[in-house]
């Protein structure tokens, strides 16, 4: 591996970016400014061989998946952000979902006998949707199958119920976790820069809210995940700081799992004028993410989201995993145009996708334990 980035660093003219393979090469944090450098001259295969430079000494050639389900409670939604194709206002939910506990509940009894590890719960926020209702939720689900991860809630609806609760975000995250929630996904954080925020998102809650709830999951003991909504009307500056508060967090905390960039998808939708970036554009994102990120020990291709074809590619590009199973329960994507109409992969498309890259196919659970490996399985 170090004669490869040997050569690269040879071969390079710019000693902007010399230095920062340097720094790569010997396992040192870049800066802000070094993150820039890389977006405005980067090419795709210089940030593409430093990403998986990184990508193989965290980890070899494993890449990593789950066997999970998705649970939408709602996508009626007390907000309107700009960017989103799934959700209905409240006013309007006539026109879209809402379901009981017991709806639920038989969502996850579907899976009895399967082996699911992790059921995922995000949605709309709903305002009849509260703190009790969710508690009821998890403590049936845990009632019913104990060992099933749940991981739930994005920091827009946890901020929503600790609100109309009148709890403190660590009075509410304490109830939940005592209740049956295992972990929280990385949804909503979108662009933490106030200027983009006010444009795209401006009524839920902001970079401050959302880092501080994170933060009071990581000091009970969970863990979480944090994405970054790109390809809009973001600039790189925008990106980086985005990223470099992810980064200081996780210097506090230790509290993620898996960075996960989230590819804007223009159907039907407030920003549908907004071209979508290119998929160039994203493999170069989910290198430099990799690059900047030094201390998230993944970095996660959402492939309904991307497209099982793209995500494949990404993981030439830092990219370590690619999610899970999914079994077609989510619509978040599919509604806002992605290739992926019908979300659901088997255990052996997984498997073989991952092998067609040249990588080795490692089930796992939430936390990253290993479940199964499937390097030298044969279907």
């Amino acid at each position: 591996m170090n004669e490869s980035i040997d050569i690269l660093i040879d071969a390079l003219a710019d000693e902007g970016l010399k230095s920062i393979a340097r720094k790569v090469k010997d396992g040192k944090r870049i800066t802000d400014e070094e993150c820039l450098l890389l977006f405005e001259k980067g090419s795709l295969a210089f940030v593409g061989s430093l990403a998986n430079f990184i990508r193989e000494r965290l980890h070899g050639d494993k890449t990593y998946f789950n066997r999970n389900f998705h649970i939408e409670p709602t996508n009626v939604c007390v907000f309107s952000c700009e960017f989103c194709s799934y959700s209905r206002l409240y006013a309007h939910k006539e026109e879209g979902w809402e379901m009981s506990i017991d709806q639920m509940l038989d969502m996850v009894k579907a899976y009895d006998g399967k082996q699911i590890t992790e059921v995922h719960i995000v949605g709309g926020v709903h305002p009849k949707m509260n703190m009790a209702y969710f508690i009821e939720l998890m403590q049936k689900i845990k009632a019913h199958r104990p060992d099933l991860h749940v991981k739930a809630f994005t920091a827009v609806e946890l901020d929503y119920m600790f609100r109309k609760a009148k709890l403190t975000t660590e009075e509410g995250m304490k109830q939940l976790h005592d209740a049956g929630l295992d972990s929280l996904p990385g949804g909503g954080a979108e662009i933490f820069h106030p200027e983009i925020r006010a444009q795209i998102c401006a009524d839920k809650v902001d970079a401050i809210g959302w880092l501080a709830i994170h933060e009071a999951a990581h000091h009970l003991g969970m863990y979480s995940n944090a994405t970054m909504l790109y390809g809009h009307i973001e600039k790189y500056e925008h990106r980086i700081d985005h990223m470099s508060r992810l980064r200081e967090l996780q210097d506090k905390t230790g509290g993620f799992n898996t960075f996960i960039p989230l590819k804007f998808r223009n159907q039907d939708n407030a920003m549908s004028y907004v071209v979508e970036s290119t998929i160039t554009e994203d493999m170069r994102l989910y290198a430099i993410a990799r690059i900047y990120l030094d201390n998230f020990p993944h970095l996660k291709a959402y492939w309904p989201m991307l497209g099982r074809q793209n995500a494949q590619l990404s993981l030439s590009f830092g990219v370590n995993d690619i999610d899970g199973t999914i079994d077609d329960s989510t619509k978040i994507y599919s509604m806002a145009g992605s290739e992926e109409q019908t979300p659901e992969m088997s255990t052996e498309e997984l498997v073989r996708l991952i092998k067609q890259a040249n990588r080795k196919p490692i089930e796992r659970d939430t936390l990253y334990n290993i479940v199964k490996d499937y390097s030298d399985f044969n279907f």
